[in-house]
């Protein structure tokens, strides 16, 4: 997930960029939605080509010959040239012939946990003149709701990357929306924004709601202060029961819990409507993190009785630093990370409205929500509990911060940043185990209708080149830069065919999701090689922004690692998170790689510079 962030001024007539159209009947956040193009459907012989490209640094020869058998008989099969006019069929009669499928198949149809497996955070930098959780949650909340306006109203300008406008279907799920336990596949429902206005905070597992007007009038700062105040004393130093800790249970148990809690008193159902119709929740956790790894935790994992993980939550820490978890299913990172955006730069300047500095002393008092519980409830909440200790307790999460360089020194030594940090990692990986891993990166696909993210297979075979000359002494560093900087072209390239739509994965995702009964499974699917590369070591995704301190998610395979990133203009931040599979080492090559490009680098261009002038005699 990259970063380009557009303005959220509301403008009546956007620029209209070549190619695209205005919806009249549209504001400006959905102005072009009409117009995008639509998810392509790359062609049998282009997805082949790029697989085989990306599958060789994992095998041996032998293997790779194997499977180089099994793709191009796949290629020239009828049974390939059935499922591509399938898919193109599908494409023809849809807005995307991807987004359904996907949604279910990584999200909805998920039955793992979504903490740790699908929710993701931003850590919030530290902010000054906000101390309090009071005056910090506050804050934040006021300065949130003109961009809920914005997106509400579609008066939002639209995200574009290089005047490209992007899709922006998915802003709808930031406000009033919740996910839902259904067996077998959850739903996502966005509630009426004019009949929920309203937040909800939790503190010490209790829910309470705060009406974001009163007699028509919008609570001023100085009034959510005084409100959040009230939940801190009122909800005292005693647990409420943790119904929170249910949304962290395996999807199927959560769905079979919630039942069981509708069932248990019809006075439950109102309480949980109005915790998941609320625009936002706000968790107030009673702890102080202080350092990156601690702060990250509690951000990422935290205190599962203290939070509501089917939907988009504000975390507010007793120290008055905070953060944000986001609910993955129905939304990827780019939309949330414009509204923390939008909300961290407007409270540190200060140019929100804050309203009147006086409390209306008619505010009616927080309201808590009640739960009557049976025993099957509160065997519910152990068991949740329980698993949920035991899955966080079988994870481990290392933040580095490396100060030595970030995007300044790779632009001028004319690299991307992205490229540049994806090598990094593989070089780390390499020194750790003597072999390429095989990497997921994200690029998102928005500039289509309904688009979300295509994988950048980011290890290939100039990159495991490189890597090799770095860990062989007798190779000269002009040598290994010349490689350096071929890897860096190559991932470049392959992010940009992610970008437009023609990688390798969601191609032959759609194929398979096409073969009928009967018909059989091809032997490029069937193939080692398949399953080997599909198993993503390393889960990687970029987000960068001055307004974070870290950011991070859980890793995708049990032998795996989480491990996303933003690059600054000097430094790199990595967040490493795994089943306790030596993070710390991982971490520590990590630095070690950097600093070995560094240094790389910066001798084959002095030897460049000292040769230049004889070059010219």
């Amino acid at each position: 997930m990259t970063r380009n962030i557009a303005s959220s001024t509301p403008r009546k007539s956007p620029p209209i960029p070549e190619g695209y159209s205005v919806d009249p009947n549209a504001g400006p956040m959905l102005a072009f939605q009409r117009s995008l193009p639509r998810l392509p459907v790359p062609t049998i012989e282009s997805t082949t080509s790029k697989y085989l490209e990306t599958v060789k640094p994992h095998l041996t020869p032998e293997a790779f010959t194997k499977t180089k058998i099994a793709v191009e008989e796949f290629a020239r099969s009828d049974l390939a040239t059935t499922l591509q006019k399938r898919l193109q069929t599908r494409a023809a009669g849809r807005t995307s012939w991807l987004a359904d499928w996907w949604n279910e198949t990584a999200y909805m149809g998920y039955r793992d946990p979504v903490v740790v497996f699908v929710s993701y955070y931003f850590v919030h930098v530290n902010d000054k003149q906000h101390r309090s959780p009071e005056k910090r949650a506050a804050a934040l909340v006021k300065a949130m709701l003109p961009f809920r306006e914005l997106v509400e109203t579609q008066q939002l300008q639209p995200d574009k990357i290089r005047h490209t406008p992007l899709c922006m279907d998915s802003y709808k799920w930031l406000f009033n929306a919740c996910r839902y336990p259904v067996k077998p596949i959850d739903t996502a429902i966005k509630h009426d924004p004019h009949q929920n206005n309203h937040v909800v905070f939790i503190r010490k597992n209790k829910f309470f709601v705060v009406p974001l007007e009163v007699d028509g009038v919008q609570l001023s700062t100085a009034e959510l202060e005084s409100q959040i105040k009230r939940i801190i004393n009122a909800a005292g130093t005693s647990l409420g029961p943790a119904i929170g800790a249910l949304t962290s249970e395996n999807r199927d148990i959560w769905a079979d819990a919630r039942a069981a809690l509708l069932a248990a008193s019809p006075s439950n159902a109102e309480s949980l409507r109005k915790i998941e119709a609320s625009v936002i929740i706000v968790a107030l956790d009673d702890s102080k993190p202080v350092t990156r790894d601690a702060m990250s935790s509690a951000a990422w994992a935290g205190n599962a009785r203290n939070r509501f993980y089917d939907k988009h939550q504000l975390i507010v820490f007793d120290n008055g630093r905070s953060a944000f978890l986001g609910e993955h299913s129905c939304m990827d990172g780019t939309p949330t990370l414009r509204m923390n955006e939008y909300i961290l730069s407007n409270v540190a300047q200060g140019s929100y409205d804050k309203g009147s500095p006086d409390v209306r002393p008619s505010l009616p008092a927080p309201e808590e929500l009640k739960f009557q519980l049976d025993e099957t409830s509160y065997k519910y909440i152990a068991e949740a509990e329980k698993h949920y200790d035991e899955l966080i307790g079988a994870h481990d999460l290392h933040v580095l911060h490396y100060d030595a360089y970030g995007s300044s020194f790779i632009k001028k030594h004319k690299a991307s940043p992205d490229a540049w940090v994806q090598l990094v990692k593989q070089l780390a990986f390499y020194k750790m185990f003597q072999r390429p891993p095989v990497v997921y990166e994200s690029a998102q696909t928005r500039k289509f209708q309904l688009g979300r993210t295509e994988v950048v297979r980011s290890s290939s075979t100039e990159a495991t080149e490189w890597v090799q000359a770095m860990e062989d002494p007798q190779t000269s560093d002009r040598r290994r830069e010349e490689l350096f900087r071929r890897a860096i072209r190559r991932h470049m390239q392959y992010a940009t065919w992610a970008a437009d739509g023609q990688g390798v994965d969601r191609h032959l995702f759609g194929l398979k999701k096409l073969l009928q009964e009967g018909e059989p499974v091809p032997a490029i699917y069937t193939d080692p090689a398949y399953s080997q590369t599909n198993h993503w070591e390393l889960s990687t995704s970029q987000l960068s922004s001055p307004w974070f301190d870290g950011w991070g998610y859980g890793e995708v395979v049990p032998d795996g690692y989480g491990l996303s990133y933003g690059i600054g203009a000097d430094h790199i931040r990595w967040t490493i998170t795994s089943l306790k599979r030596n993070g710390d080492e991982l971490k520590h090559y990590l630095q070690e790689a950097a600093t070995e490009i560094k240094h790389m680098v910066e001798r084959a261009t002095k030897q460049k510079e000292a040769e230049a002038p004889r070059a010219r005699l």
